[in-house]
């Protein structure tokens, strides 16, 4: 299946083709490198689904019923100050 993922620390949207068995940790991670061009800490992240933070990210797409085409956004676990 296909989900789109808004990173918005670079204002990009990534189309991943995934399996149900896949976690929110891995999608995570392979958004912020496809989006950023390179090798990013996750664990400076989180992913939203439906608008709901993912709390456990070792969840499976799967058995959080992710449909085809499901929308997500990954962004930066703590509010970066503005200048």
């Amino acid at each position: 299946m296909i989900v789109r993922v808004q990173v918005i620390d670079v204002w990009d949207t990534v189309d991943l083709s995934v399996t149900r068995d896949h976690t929110f940790a891995d999608l995570k991670t392979t958004s912020l490198e496809q989006a950023m061009g390179r090798t990013v800490d996750p664990s400076g992240y989180t992913i939203k689904f439906r608008g709901a933070l993912v709390t456990d990210e070792r969840q499976t797409l799967g058995s959080a019923d992710v449909p085809d085409g499901a929308p997500m956004i990954v962004l930066p676990a703590h509010r970066q100050p503005v200048r």
